[in-house]
C-alpha cells in the first residue's frame, strides 16, 4: 500500500513493550515537574522552559537518556531539551533528572520533526544533537530517515548563527548519506574535512556500545550554522 498522500512520513515506528513499574511511576509523577507540555501547532516560548537563561540544545531521540543526563550534568551552564517518542526511555531519563537534580534538562514526548517544523522559532537554538537515529537500511525505507535535505535546511534555520549540529551513527551507509546531504546544505559548514576524528563532548550511548561490540565503526559529523 502506498503512503497516505496527506500523512507525513514518520522516521519511527512505535513498537513499545511494557513499561516497568518504575518507568510508569516516573511518567505519572515526574513528567509534570520535568516534562514539557507542548501541543502540535503551538510555538514554544523557549524562555519560559527553564529557570536559568542559557544556550538551549535540543537532543532528538535520547534513548535511555543516560548520555544526555551525563551531558547536562557536565554542562550546567547550558540548557537541554530531550525529545523522544518512546515512553520507556523517557521514564528512565525522568528518574535520572530527579535523582541528580538536573535543573537544566527537560524532556518532551513528541515527534521531533513536527516540533522543529512548528514549535521551534527560527534562529533560537544553540545546538541540535541527533545520535544513532534509526538507519532504515532498506532502500525503499530511505524516505523514512530523519536526515533528509529538507530536514537539514530546517535545522539550519532553527540554529542561531554559529550554532552546531552534531550527528552520529554506527551505520556506514547512513553516515555517507548524512555527509553527502549536509555538504549540499549551504547554511551548514562541516567543522572537519569529513567525519570528526572523535565523538567530541558526546558520551557513549548504550546503543553505541552494543554496535561497537558487533564490530560497527562509529561516525560523528559536526556542523556549524554559517
Amino acid at each position: 500500500m502506498s503512503e497516505h498522500p496527506h500523512r507525513p512520513i514518520r522516521s519511527f515506528v512505535r513498537r513499545e513493550g511494557r513499561l516497568t513499574p518504575g518507568q510508569l511511576r516516573a511518567l505519572e509523577t515526574l513528567y509534570p515537574a520535568h516534562g514539557v507540555d507542548w501541543q502540535p501547532g503551538e510555538v514554544f516560548s523557549l524562555a519560559s522552559l527553564f529557570t536559568q537563561s542559557a544556550p538551549l540544545i535540543v537532543d532528538i531521540g535520547f534513548g535511555d537518556g543516560d548520555a544526555l543526563a551525563q551531558m547536562a550534568a557536565a554542562h550546567p551552564e547550558k540548557n537541554y531539551l530531550g525529545v523522544e517518542v518512546y515512553r520507556a526511555g523517557t521514564g528512565q531519563l525522568l528518574r535520572q533528572i530527579e535523582r541528580n537534580r538536573l535543573n537544566n534538562l527537560k524532556v518532551l514526548l513528541a515527534d521531533a520533526s513536527e516540533l522543529l517544523r512548528i514549535g521551534i522559532p527560527s534562529q533560537s537554538l544553540a545546538g541540535l544533537q541527533l545520535f544513532f537515529p534509526d538507519p532504515w537500511p532498506k532502500k525503499r525505507h530511505h524516505k523514512r530517515r530523519m536526515v533528509q535535505s529538507a530536514w537539514l535546511a530546517l535545522v539550519a534555520d532553527r540554529l542561531k548563527p554559529g550554532g552546531f549540529l552534531h550527528m552520529a551513527t554506527d551505520w556506514a551507509e547512513y553516515a555517507e548519506w548524512m555527509l553527502e546531504l549536509s555538504e549540499a546544505e549551504p547554511a551548514l559548514m562541516n567543522l572537519y574535512s569529513g567525519f570528526a576524528p572523535d565523538s567530541g563532548p558526546r558520551p557513549p550511548t548504550r546503543f553505541e556500545r552494543r554496535g561497537v561490540r558487533k564490530g560497527h565503526a562509529v561516525f560523528d559529523l559536526m556542523l556549524k550554522r554559517t
